[in-house]
């Protein structure tokens, strides 16, 4: 299950991107959609990170404190702006 959510984070994390794109660019100004974008890969990055974090073998708590420490001030939530079933 950790080798299929590290392999799909990418692949959500560009769909959410292009998503919040497309619905930006409609609402917001120039500046404004380029910070979007900035905060959008800042999350991607984190949650890329933790993905590596948990493929490490490191503990989900661990793990998810690095996510929380990373996004903190980026996202809203402790799930730095997604959450997944478990």
């Amino acid at each position: 299950m950790k080798k299929l959510m590290s392999k799909m984070l990418p692949a959500l994390a560009a769909l959410a991107l292009a998503a919040t794109f497309s619905v930006a660019h409609a609402q917001h100004s120039d500046k404004e959609t380029k910070e979007d974008v900035q905060r959008h890969r800042a999350m991607a990055a984190a949650h890329e990170a933790a993905a590596r974090c948990l493929e490490s073998g490191k503990k989900e708590d661990v793990c998810m404190k690095e996510l929380q420490a990373s996004c903190k001030g980026l996202a809203v939530g402790k799930y730095c702006g997604m959450k997944h079933a478990h």
